[in-house]
């Protein structure tokens, strides 16, 4: 029961919007009526600024790992809800219900929730992150490829048991899923490149 409630909570907590709530603090503008219209620390550092994109990427990962935090607390430690708890944070930032299921890419929060989770594979894909947006400059490409290995990366670093391999794969499909028109821009040639100037 208590596992179940932490992973209705951890859904509840993915979809607090802290990168529409930081603009329209700082700014009394809404985000999602600039650049991509995406409420994603991306967007919010494109838009607003670094200062803004990094407080974004920090409190959507830390909403993250407090969802997985508290579902360990819950239940007992149980692998199974933890592993839910992860996915369904992601599901809250990608499908948030305060708005109206129009969320963001959730790379933020899960390396929050999988921080927590399964730290040494978040490790080895960040680091494949870096690598890739070094190179390609395409942040979104870096996510992507990233999200694609992460439950590869599970498999061979943790052999874990299946609900945390189900997770991953979940989480990774969410991922690529919410960066489909990344995808269809880079083959176009049309996906903006990285920068952390403000583009308005």
């Amino acid at each position: 029961m208590m596992g179940a409630l932490a992973v209705v909570l951890a859904y509840l907590i993915g979809g607090i919007p802290f990168g529409l709530i930081i603009v329209r603090l700082t700014t009394g503008k809404d985000v999602r009526e600039a650049g991509s219209g995406n409420i994603g620390a991306t967007n919010v550092l494109r838009t607003t600024g670094w200062k803004a994109g990094v407080a974004t990427l920090a409190l959507d990962a830390a909403k993250a790992w407090a969802a997985v935090w508290l579902a360990d607390r819950l239940s007992g430690g149980s692998e199974l809800w933890m592993s839910f708890a992860a996915l369904t944070v992601l599901a809250g930032h990608a499908f948030p219900v305060w708005l109206k299921f129009k969320g963001g890419k959730a790379v933020a929060s899960f390396i929050g929730a999988y921080g927590y989770l399964t730290p040494l594979p978040v490790v080895a894909v960040i680091l494949i992150f870096v690598l890739v947006v070094w190179w390609t400059r395409y942040l979104s490409l870096g996510s992507i490829i990233a999200a694609g290995l992460f439950p590869v990366g599970c498999w061979m670093i943790l052999h874990p048991a299946w609900p945390v391999l189900v997770s991953a794969v979940g989480a990774a499909a969410i991922i690529i899923e919410r960066h489909r028109g990344n995808i269809a821009r880079i083959r176009a040639g049309e996906e903006r490149v990285f920068s952390f100037r403000r583009t308005g």
